[in-house]
Formats: structure tokens, C-alpha cells, sequence
């Protein structure tokens, strides 16, 4: 069995008090001056010392790793040395890598193959996975990406989006990649796959990339997939996206990115996904922490594909650009049968997030919330059914996506800004909403700070702040208190 390891998603360091402790500190560094300069010479010596600088202008602190065993979860085990893999953070391993694999692709009928990719640095260029695989990360190994564009695959534009998400015709492939594979598992004593996304992002925004940029792991038309134990980091773009896949779970995973400045770096993106379970994970990154999709207008619609019956609970999220949990925007192909539980939302931009347009068809329906926290959030609650963004100008406008049966109980939180903003429209009303069991303490005293536009529904029980008059008022024991009759009132304001 691989071991599982608690991650612990922040920490917090206090100060020795010195001047409780100085009967202890030698004469010779009585003086602060002096034991200030002694520790900062230490502290310099120390850096030396360990600090490695490789060609590539990358520093790596070497750290020694106790050797631990990797267990040996398929029935043939390999080491990513035993195919020419060195790990020095220079040398290209993709060469090992796809050796390795082609040895493990022979091995289907014997139950498989796993790859051990060992402590160190090993440089590569995207390489696909294969079926009845094992990638087992060592603690203290990195998977480095290249960053240089001319050695990323193109590839054909995903068929429920119709083009590139950033660019028409074809987009960068992922740096670990699988499509038609069964059996896959991603794991480790928490290694790490790093996507080295910082040159990606700065040429982004130069409009220096003619395709769109490519996600760090992809699985496509797969099943069966298993990621856990393991660190991702600094994506070029989406950092783990599953596309049209059955019986996915991923379980303590850390996923990291620059909170700014680093576009699109969503951290798990179920996309057209049936079957999919998401827990005991840890996610910052640059936009959204996890955005359940299906698919882009009437590309989505054609393909036909939803996401459904997806758990995702025990997470603590951060995102200051988007949301820590998002439906859409591109749900075309539908999204039901969705728990989200037990989620610590910290120091983000949103919370928890719908967002839709006219063009986009498909539903959101059958989505229960419960027990979330948010902490130091702007906005808690979003339904948003404007998102304006179109691959083409061929999307059909009358093509409107049905938002119905939505639950959130249990949400409390402090220093929320705006507790809800429900923004529904005439053409998109926002049907069947339920809140129940909900405390949020607000930092802006203002009168409407439960919003909500087109939205019919109820309130069971005890609500703070008051909410909207658009939805209907139950006691506890669920005996209608209030009817509502302003279900179509608008009550929006963006400026807040």
C-alpha cells in the first residue's frame, strides 16, 4: 500500500523571546550586534554550503533524503536510472521516460509495470503514460518541465471547445500526458511535477504564444485513474485536468502556483468527467482552485458529454484571482450530481461559484453544498449568468443553460464582504435554491449584501446576514413563514 502523508496546508512561526532566555547566551555574544552578525554569517555559510547552481540558472537547496522504500504496487517495478535518467536538473530525461514506459506497455497482461523516479531533478519534455502504469514520485524527486515551447506537442483542439481555450486551431499538449489508458496511477511519498510555468506566463501576457498553453497533467478518454501523494506546481496552464474520464480519484494532493500573476493555472479541472471523487487536498494557484467543466458552446453541445456524480470534500482553497470552487464556465454538456463538503475557502476573491451565459445551453442542476467556511473572502456565494466569453461568434444566443436545484447548508465564515450574489436573469432564471443553517460575519455594512436577480427558492430556519426577499421563508421544522412574491426583483451591485 502507498503510504499516505498528512499534508499540512499552512503553518505558523513565532519568535523565541530573547530576553527570557539570555542567562543561557555565552559572553561572547552578549553583545546583540555581535550575535546578530555571528548568526547572519551562519546563516550565509550555510547557503553556500548547500546551494547548487546548475546551468539551466535554476538554485536547488540540496537536502539529503533518508532512503525509504518505495513499495511495490505493480507486479515489475523499475527505476527511471535503470533506462538512462539522470537527475541533475540538466540533463533531457525524455528519453528515459518514454523507454520506460514502452518497457511497462508490454507488461498489460502481467498485471503492469511501475516507474520509481528517484531524488533529484529530471528534466524533460512532455511524455505520455500508458495503461496498467505506476509513476511513483520519491520524496525529494522533481519532474521539471521544459520551457521551451518548441519542445511541447501540438495537438488538435479538444472536440467539445472547437479551438484552443486561448487561440484558434491547435494548443501545446500536457508534460504528463495519457489518452485511451486504463489503470493509471500517479503517486508517491509526495514528489513533485513542476511545470516551470514562469517563462509560459510571461509570454502570455507579451502575446508571444500562437497556441494555447498546455496543462501540466492531462488524462483523456481514460478510466480508472488514480493521482494521490504527490505536489504539482507551477503549471504552464490548467495544472491537472481530466477530460471525458470514468472512476478518477485524486486524494492528498498539493497543487501550488503564484497566487498573481501566474494566468490560468486552475488547479483541478474535471472536464466532462463521470465518477469522480477529489479529497484531502490542498490547492493555491492563480485562478481557480477547482472549475468543473463540460465542454464550450455548441462545440460542448454537440459533443454531449456532462460531469456528473463528482464528490469533493476535505479541501482548504485559495485563489485572489477567481474562485476557490467553480461550476463552469464552460458547462455545455451539463453538470449534475455534484457534493461539495467540508471546504475551508481562505483569503480568495470568491468562494464558491456558478458561472453561465446565453450560448452556452446544457444545465446545472442536482449541486449540494455543506459545511463550508470562508475565511477573509470578498464575495462567499456566486450564480452568475453572464459570463460572456465565446470561442466564435456561431454560438446560438437562444441556447440557455438551466440552473435548478441548488442546496447550501451549513456555510459560516468571517471577514466576507458580500455574502451571496445570486444573479440570475429573465432568460436565465436561477430555480429551486435552498440555504439552510447559515452564519457569515460581513466587513461591509451596507443594506443589500445578500444579492440576488431572478431567483426563486427558500430559506429554511436561521439565515445571517437576512437574505433576499426573493426567496420563500420556512421555520426549522420546514412550515412556511413567508411566501415570497418579488421572485424576479434584481438587487445586484457590483460595485461592492
Amino acid at each position: 500500500m502507498v503510504e499516505t502523508l498528512t499534508l499540512t496546508p499552512s503553518s505558523s512561526w513565532r519568535w523565541t523571546q530573547f530576553h527570557h532566555q539570555r542567562r543561557w547566551i555565552p559572553p561572547l555574544f552578549s553583545n546583540q550586534k555581535t550575535l546578530f552578525t555571528a548568526l547572519w554569517i551562519a546563516f550565509i555559510f550555510s547557503v553556500l554550503y548547500w546551494q547548487r547552481d546548475v546551468t539551466t540558472g535554476l538554485l536547488f537547496f540540496r537536502r539529503d533524503f533518508s532512503v525509504r522504500q518505495m513499495p511495490k504496487l505493480r507486479p515489475m517495478a523499475f527505476n527511471l536510472t535503470d533506462f538512462g535518467g539522470v537527475g541533475d536538473g540538466v540533463t533531457f530525461n525524455t528519453a528515459a521516460f518514454e523507454r520506460a514506459v514502452l518497457a511497462i506497455s508490454k507488461l498489460g497482461k502481467k498485471g503492469g509495470g511501475q516507474l520509481n523516479v528517484p531524488p533529484g531533478y529530471w528534466l524533460t519534455a512532455p511524455f505520455n503514460l500508458t495503461s496498467h502504469m505506476t509513476l511513483f514520485l520519491a520524496e525529494g524527486a522533481v519532474i521539471l518541465g521544459i520551457d521551451d515551447e518548441k519542445y511541447w506537442p501540438l495537438m488538435p483542439p479538444l472536440p467539445s471547445y472547437g479551438y484552443g481555450r486561448e487561440h484558434i486551431g491547435p494548443r501545446y499538449g500536457s508534460l504528463i500526458h495519457g489518452q485511451n489508458l486504463r489503470d493509471v496511477v500517479i503517486t508517491g511519498h509526495n514528489g513533485t511535477i513542476n511545470g516551470q510555468g514562469q517563462t509560459w506566463w510571461k509570454k502570455y501576457k507579451q502575446r508571444l504564444l500562437n497556441n494555447t498553453r498546455g496543462p501540466l497533467v492531462q488524462i483523456m478518454w481514460s478510466s480508472d485513474i488514480v493521482i494521490s501523494n504527490i505536489t504539482l506546481r507551477d503549471s504552464p496552464f490548467w495544472t491537472l485536468h481530466p477530460y471525458d474520464c470514468k472512476n478518477v480519484t485524486i486524494k492528498n494532493v498539493t497543487i501550488l502556483a503564484p497566487i498573481f500573476h501566474a494566468p490560468n493555472t486552475d488547479g483541478i479541472d474535471p472536464d466532462s468527467c463521470e465518477d469522480m471523487l477529489i479529497e484531502n487536498c490542498y490547492i493555491s494557484v492563480g485562478d481557480d482552485g477547482i472549475a468543473i467543466k463540460s465542454g464550450w458552446d455548441q462545440y460542448g453541445i454537440s459533443y454531449g458529454r456532462p460531469s456528473k456524480n463528482i464528490v469533493i470534500r476535505n479541501l482548504v482553497v485559495r485563489s485572489m484571482v477567481s474562485a476557490g470552487i467553480s461550476i463552469g464556465s464552460e458547462m455545455s454538456g451539463g453538470v449534475s450530481n455534484v457534493i461539495v463538503e467540508n471546504v475551508h475557502v481562505w483569503n480568495s476573491r470568491r468562494a464558491v461559484r456558478i458561472k453561465t451565459a446565453a450560448g452556452r445551453g446544457g444545465y446545472v442542476r442536482h449541486i449540494a453544498y455543506r459545511n463550508l467556511t470562508f475565511e477573509n473572502v470578498r464575495v462567499g456565494i456566486v450564480i452568475k449568468t453572464d459570463y460572456n466569453e465565446h470561442p466564435d461568434g456561431e454560438f446560438d444566443p437562444k441556447a440557455v443553460p438551466v440552473l435548478k436545484d441548488i442546496s447550501y447548508e451549513s456555510i459560516h465564515g468571517e471577514g466576507v464582504r458580500v455574502p451571496v450574489r445570486i444573479h440570475g436573469n429573465s432568460e436565465i432564471p436561477v430555480k429551486n435554491v435552498t440555504f439552510r443553517d447559515m452564519s457569515i460575519g460581513i466587513t461591509y455594512k451596507k443594506k443589500h449584501i445578500f444579492q440576488c436577480a431572478y431567483v426563486q427558492g427558500r430559506v429554511i430556519g436561521t439565515v445571517f446576514p437576512a437574505p433576499c426577499e426573493n426567496l420563500d421563508l420556512y421555520d426549522e421544522r420546514g412550515h412556511l413563514i413567508r411566501r415570497s412574491d418579488s421572485q424576479n426583483a434584481s438587487d445586484v451591485d457590483y460595485d461592492f
